[in-house]
């Protein structure tokens, strides 16, 4: 894997920049009404659809938690209500960064280009950019490259409005299932993987560890 300075540092956003509430969202919708037990399964099945969900075809991201949610109903014998997936997705604009994410990335704004890829919607990933804190290069969204995360087709996406190669990239997220196994495939020149904690890592997939963004300027030797 390179040492080399890149020229993009390119971030997943919701898990690894913005604090990741999908599953407590669900949690505030449904724990009323679930067993303490049947919620721990509900939310572990209303994860594993939302992957299952974006591995095809691209769909808005409403969609995406629409189908998982009643997906997950069905698997648990819950009435599905598509107002509940509704306000579970409603709440995204919500969502604030993790209290190391600001400090870190205004360091490194100032020598580096920052780029998101995200699995998000155009409308949204605005509310997220506005409270990180630095400045970005740019945003990429799921809906502009018509393809999720870890479908290679939406790092593609990046590199082409990029003008770059995978070898000119350091991306930077907090899951291997969505962003780094497929950085490892793709041979992304550095990868660094964020841990907060919800994904364990792997070390066959060839990263640098860190938990926090504040941390990344000393990888980067600034």
């Amino acid at each position: 894997m390179s040492t080399a300075r890149p020229k993009f540092i390119t971030f997943d956003c919701y898990g690894t920049l913005i604090d990741f509430q999908m599953g407590p969202a669900a949690r505030r919708v449904y724990s009323s009404r679930l067993t303490p037990e049947v919620m721990d399964g509900f939310y572990e099945s209303f994860r594993g659809y939302r992957l299952d969900e974006i591995l095809g075809a691209w769909k808005p991201f409403d969609e995406v938690i629409h189908n998982a949610v009643e997906r997950s109903c069905k698997a648990w014998n819950v009435p599905f209500d598509p107002a509940d997936a509704q306000r579970i997705y409603d709440e995204i604009p919500s969502w604030i960064p993790h209290p190391d994410v600001p400090a870190g990335l205004a360091k490194v704004a100032k020598e580096i280009p920052l780029v998101v890829l995200s699995n998000s919607m155009t409308d949204l990933i605005p509310y997220s950019m506005a409270k990180l804190g630095a400045p970005f290069h740019a945003a990429y969204t799921a809906q502009e490259a018509q393809a999720y995360k870890p479908q290679q087709r939406a790092f593609e996406y990046m590199f082409d409005m990029l003008g770059c190669g995978p070898a000119d990239v350091m991306h930077c997220s907090s899951s291997l299932r969505y962003d780094l196994m497929t950085a490892y495939d793709m041979k992304i020149g550095q990868r660094v993987f964020v841990n907060r904690g919800h994904e364990p890592g792997i070390d066959f997939y060839g990263y640098r560890e860190i938990t926090s963004i504040e941390q990344l300027p000393g990888l980067l030797g600034l």
